[in-house]
């Protein structure tokens, strides 16, 4: 079983940065991708970003050039760097390994 929680969220003005982190349980970390996904009021899950265990990554159309995604396999982390935040950017922020999700972190992003 995995177990996953996420950190890191906030408020933040538009045009600033937050970054988020998910601390994940298990010995399987290493060998399987990462994904942090979002949802906002009434709207459905959406994906962010994806990072596979060798460190390819993917990007929702949306978010590229502003959010990073990356993973440090030592500390059985995934992050999410995201700067230049829009409005658009506020949701609840959920971290995913092989089906299993975290209970999420709220970013809210003010005009």
């Amino acid at each position: 079983q995995v177990q996953l929680v996420e950190s890191g969220g906030g408020l933040v003005q538009a045009g600033g940065s937050l970054r988020l982190s998910c601390a994940a349980s298990g010995s399987i970390f290493s060998i399987v991708a990462m994904g942090w996904y979002r949802q906002a009021p009434g709207k459905q899950r959406e994906l962010v970003a994806r990072i596979s265990s060798a460190g390819s990554t993917l990007y929702a159309d949306s978010v590229k050039g502003r959010i990073i995604i990356s993973r440090d396999n030592a500390k059985n982390n995934v992050y999410l760097q995201m700067n230049s935040l829009k409005p658009e950017d506020t949701a609840v922020y959920y971290c995913e390994c092989i089906g299993y999700w975290g209970q999420g972190t709220q970013v809210t992003v003010s005009s």
